[in-house]
């Protein structure tokens, strides 16, 4: 049987960082003195998925996966790369010919929506799902009452948001507690300090192909695939 999972490469280790970027790649030249005379603005770039695209069925399928993945994160990672280009000709030019306003706001949601998908894909995994154990349900015990509120707050959270956007698991590291949010878009209400543990992408082509207009259906879905080992690594590392 043909592995149709996608390569995976040394990035894939950042995807458990709290604020995860992926990887960023740069490039200048250099003189003939070693010195670096040029640098270019840093890039992002697509993580691999760190399981085949079916992985996730029946819960989540293949077609989606493949198409959400390939296509609507791609198109994030490009966005958040021409708005740094355009900064980058901006500086050159002394702004002449650029909107910082209009590029300063692309590249908000387009880096928003990359980090957002550079997290959500590792929260996820097959046989997921369950109940999450060690400081994770300690937090989720004392700052929600019970596992089975938090679901709940959460649940109700990713269903309801206005438009397109996210529910949001964070922890604050200003009161060292977690909070469920709202996402709009992908860079819409979401407060400076907050640490993205659990993140649930609510934008339709995230479910549509598969659960049409039912996005309670998706969510109430999503939390078989969790993956509760990843979320209680991000805790770990946003609270050192």
């Amino acid at each position: 049987m043909l592995d149709s999972r996608p390569p995976r490469g040394e990035e894939e280790q950042r995807l458990y960082a709290p604020f995860s970027l992926a990887s960023m790649e740069s490039a200048s030249q250099i003189n003939t003195t070693g010195m670096k005379v040029f640098q270019m603005p840093k890039k992002y770039s697509l993580p691999d998925l760190p399981y085949k695209y079916d992985a996730l069925e029946p819960y989540i399928s293949k077609e989606i996966m493949t198409l959400h993945h390939d296509k609507h994160h791609l198109a994030y990672v490009n966005g958040a790369n021409a708005a740094l280009d355009k900064l980058e000709m901006g500086r050159k030019n002394n702004w002449q010919g650029v909107d910082l306003k209009a590029t300063e706001r692309d590249l908000s949601f387009n880096l928003a929506g990359h980090v957002l998908h550079s997290i959500f894909w590792p929260n996820m995994k097959p046989g997921g799902g369950g109940k999450p154990g060690g400081k994770l349900a300690d937090m989720i015990n004392s700052d929600f009452g019970s596992f089975e509120a938090f679901k709940a707050q959460l649940s109700s959270a990713s269903k309801s948001v206005e438009g397109s956007g996210w529910g949001l698991l964070i922890y604050d590291p200003t009161s060292d507690q977690l909070l469920t949010m709202q996402s709009e878009k992908h860079n819409l209400l979401a407060t400076q300090t907050s640490v993205p543990l659990l993140v649930c992408d609510v934008w339709e082509h995230a479910y549509y192909l598969q659960y049409k207009n039912d996005r309670s259906a998706y969510v109430d879905a999503f939390w078989n695939v969790i993956n509760w080992e990843d979320v209680d690594r991000r805790l770990t590392k946003a609270k050192i």
